[in-house]
C-alpha cells in the first residue's frame, strides 16, 4: 500500500478521536461553561449533522482543487477549530467551532476516500479503504479512551489541544505523501456526477450503507447501559467493552477490506443478517457478562467488515462521479450514525 494511505489514516485517526471523544467530556464541559448537560449534548448533534451536510457541500466547493490542497486546508481548519474550542469560555462559540470542525472532517474524509480509491489498482481498492478507515477504528481503541483520561487528568480543554497537536503531523503527512497535481485536469461537470445518484445500484448500496451504520451506531450509542444494567457490571467495565468493540472493528475492517476486493456480495449477504441479529440479541444474551463481552468484540468485527465493504461498493458504483463519490460514501456513513441513535432512543 502507498505511504500516502497511512498518512491519510493518521488524519482520520485525529478526526475520529475528536468525533467520539465528547461522550466522556460533556459533563465537564457543561459544568465549566455553565450550561445543562442536555444543552452540552448539542455539541454532539452539531458535529453529526455537520458531517452529513458537510460531505457533499465541501466536495462541491473544492472539486476543482487538487486533492493535496483540499486535504491540507481541511486539516488546518480542523486544527484551528479545536484551538478556538479549547480557549473559548462561550458555549455558542464552542458550538460554532464544533460545526466548523465537522465540515472540515467531512470534507477531509470525502476527499481522502476518493484519493485512496484512486491511488491503487481497482483490485486493491478494498484494502486501500481498509487502511484509511482503520484510522477511525484505532481512534475508538486508543484515541477516545486516551482523550477521556487526558480530560480527567488535565481538564477537557487539554483534550481539544491534544487533537489540534495531532493535526500537525497529519498535515505534514499529506504534504509529503499526497502528490501535487502537476497536469491541468479538467473538472467534470457537476450535473452528471449528481445524476449518478439516480442509478438504482448506487442508490440501493447507499441506502444499505445508511441502514448498516444506523443499526451499528444506534446500538453502540447505548452500549454503556447494557453493560451496567443488563449485564450488571460496574462502570469500569464500560471502557473495557468499548476497547473490545474497537479491537474487533479494527480486525473487521481489515478483513472486510481484503474480502471486498474479490467477494463483496458474500460479505454483505452473510454478514449483514448476522450484524442485525447480533445487535438485537444484546438484551437477551447480554445478561451473561462473558457472553456480552465476547458478543461486543464479534459485533465490532462484523459491523465494520460489512460497513467497510458497503462503503467500498458505494465508491465502485459511483465511478462516474470522480470528484463526488467520496462525499456520497461519507454522507451515507454519517447519516446512519445520526439516524441510528435517534431511532433507538425513541
Amino acid at each position: 500500500m502507498p505511504l500516502s494511505l497511512y498518512l491519510l489514516a493518521l488524519g482520520v485517526f485525529a478526526m475520529g478521536t475528536s468525533e467520539f471523544m465528547l461522550a466522556g467530556l460533556l459533563p465537564a464541559i457543561a459544568s465549566d461553561l455553565g450550561v445543562p448537560v442536555g444543552t452540552a449534548g448539542l455539541l454532539t448533534s452539531a458535529f453529526a449533522v455537520g458531517m452529513v451536510v458537510g460531505a457533499p457541500l465541501m466536495a462541491v466547493v473544492t472539486r476543482a482543487w487538487s486533492p493535496r490542497l483540499s486535504l491540507v486546508l481541511f486539516v488546518v481548519v480542523f486544527l484551528a477549530a479545536h484551538v478556538v474550542g479549547a480557549v473559548t469560555t462561550n458555549f455558542a462559540v464552542l458550538l460554532a467551532s464544533r460545526t466548523v470542525a465537522a465540515l472540515a472532517n467531512a470534507g477531509f474524509l470525502a476527499v481522502a476516500l476518493t484519493t485512496a480509491s484512486a491511488s491503487v489498482p481497482p483490485e486493491r481498492r478494498g484494502r486501500a479503504l481498509a487502511v484509511l478507515l482503520s484510522g477511525t477504528t484505532v481512534a475508538t481503541i486508543a484515541g477516545v479512551p486516551g482523550g477521556a483520561l487526558l480530560g480527567t487528568a488535565f481538564g477537557w480543554r487539554a483534550t481539544f489541544f491534544a487533537v489540534a497537536v495531532l493535526c500537525v503531523p497529519a498535515a505534514l503527512g499529506v504534504l509529503k505523501g499526497v502528490p501535487a497535481r502537476r497536469d491541468r485536469v479538467a473538472t467534470p461537470a457537476l450535473r452528471p456526477e449528481l445524476a449518478e445518484l439516480g442509478k438504482p445500484r448506487l442508490a440501493a448500496v447507499i441506502v444499505l450503507a445508511v441502514f448498516v451504520n444506523a443499526v451499528t451506531f444506534g446500538h453502540f450509542t447505548f452500549l454503556a447501559p447494557v453493560v451496567t444494567d443488563v449485564a450488571g457490571l460496574g462502570e469500569w467495565w464500560v471502557p473495557v467493552a468499548l476497547v473490545l468493540f474497537g479491537v474487533g472493528s479494527f480486525l473487521g475492517v481489515q478483513a472486510g477490506g481484503r474480502l471486498s476486493d474479490f467477494a463483496p456480495r458474500p460479505v454483505v449477504l452473510a454478514g449483514g443478517p448476522l450484524v442485525l441479529a447480533g445487535w438485537w440479541s444484546l438484551d437477551l444474551l447480554g445478561t451473561n457478562p462473558v457472553a456480552l463481552l465476547v458478543l461486543v468484540f464479534v459485533l465490532g468485527a462484523l459491523s465494520f467488515a460489512v460497513g467497510s465493504t458497503v462503503i467500498a461498493r458505494v465508491l465502485h458504483h459511483a465511478g462516474g462521479a470522480p470528484t463526488m463519490a467520496g462525499s456520497y460514501a461519507t454522507a451515507a456513513l454519517n447519516a446512519g450514525a445520526v439516524i441510528g441513535p435517534v431511532v433507538f432512543s425513541v
